[in-house]
């Protein structure tokens, strides 16, 4: 089997970077798993159709590790995997947990807005935006900002809700938690490519 080195610099590529068919195939699955895992950590929030899950945290970690097209190739994945029976996505009291029900609920857009920050974050980590501090909290706060606005947008017109009901329900609930995972992530990155190089140096 042939293999290839990408040109793209990531955590993955900085510490595998020798990639393969079997090896990409390997880390889509993984990645699967670990979107999956954090979906299933769901707490419903009173008022409002979206959970707090663990979802997000996936994105940024799948996001900056794998870079761009394998991210969004993993998060792709997991969607389709999902639609098609998996019970991969997060708890609902109303809906399954798997099937097209769930990306054409009220809570629909944020499953879209992590694909698209996905991938706009992976683009951003192959460009070392995560390998500093002062680049990787505006990547992420970017992410997220993708991530609800598709999701707001969606629950709005969907529910017929107004504007204000819409960031009540929507945003407002999440906005402390989302802020630890974005500080979380921020600062582990460089701390980790830190690490990284000198052992890659040494």
């Amino acid at each position: 089997m042939s293999s290839t080195r990408p040109a793209a610099h990531t955590l993955r590529t900085a510490i595998f970077p020798v990639s393969t068919a079997m090896t990409q195939a390997l880390f889509i699955v993984g990645g699967v798993l670990f979107l999956s895992a954090l979906a299933q950590i769901s707490i419903p929030v009173p008022g409002s159709p979206v959970p707090v899950t663990g979802q997000t945290l996936g994105v940024f970690l799948i996001a900056t590790t794998y870079g761009a097209t394998l991210a969004t190739t993993t998060f792709a994945t997991y969607l389709l995997a999902a639609i098609a029976g998996a019970p991969l996505f997060a708890p609902s009291a109303t809906l399954p947990s798997h099937g097209l029900a769930r990306i054409t609920s009220a809570t629909g857009g944020y499953l879209i807005g992590m694909l698209v920050a996905t991938f706009v974050i992976g683009y951003l980590a192959q460009r070392k935006a995560d390998q500093r501090f002062r680049t990787s909290f505006p990547m992420l706060i970017l992410g997220s900002a993708i991530i609800f606005a598709f999701g707001l947008t969606w629950l709005h017109y969907s529910l017929d809700m107004s504007w204000s009901q819409t960031f009540s329900a929507g945003l407002a609930p999440f906005i402390v938690g989302e802020s630890i995972k974005i500080a979380i992530t921020a600062t582990s990155l460089p701390l980790i490519w830190k690490r990284i190089s000198r052992r890659l140096a040494a």
